[in-house]
């Protein structure tokens, strides 16, 4: 018998931003595509070939929200690698962390239906276990 080796996985690499206020919000947009359409999401995209994922995250934060942010305000909070998170397959995100002012004003654009702030203690249902990504984000440090 001939053992056969299965077809290796696609794995894709995004990033994804938490975007805070010393108040205690959020930034999150309405995802406009598919999956979760109309869904709340994190800011974040996918990683493009020969990019750091950080920079990657600045990228996507820009681009959906037109908040800018200098990579090196961006902290790393952790990797989300869980098979099942998205349904169009094995995905591992990048999460970051970054801090704005108060009042920072945000614009919907590239894939977004909509880009705004919200109260971290009344938060929508979120896509791809962001709500995950925003706990951990927002733990205290031990």
């Amino acid at each position: 018998m001939i053992e056969t080796k299965p077809e290796p996985e696609t794995v894709q690499y995004t990033a994804d931003v938490v975007a805070l206020t010393r108040s205690g919000h959020v930034l999150l947009i309405e995802r406009g595509w598919p999956p979760f359409e109309g869904a709340w999401a994190l800011p974040g995209g996918y990683v493009e070939p020969g990019e750091a994922p950080f920079v990657a995250a600045a990228r996507e934060l820009a681009e959906e929200t037109g908040l800018d942010v200098l990579v090196g305000a961006l902290h790393q909070i952790g990797i989300w690698d869980q098979p099942g998170r998205d349904p169009r397959g094995t995905f591992v995100t990048f999460a970051y962390m970054a801090i704005v002012p108060e009042g920072t004003t945000v614009t919907a654009g590239d894939d977004a239906h909509d880009a705004r702030w919200w109260p971290l203690t009344d938060l929508p249902k979120l896509a791809f276990g962001h709500a995950d990504i925003i706990r951990t984000a927002t733990a205290p440090n031990d």
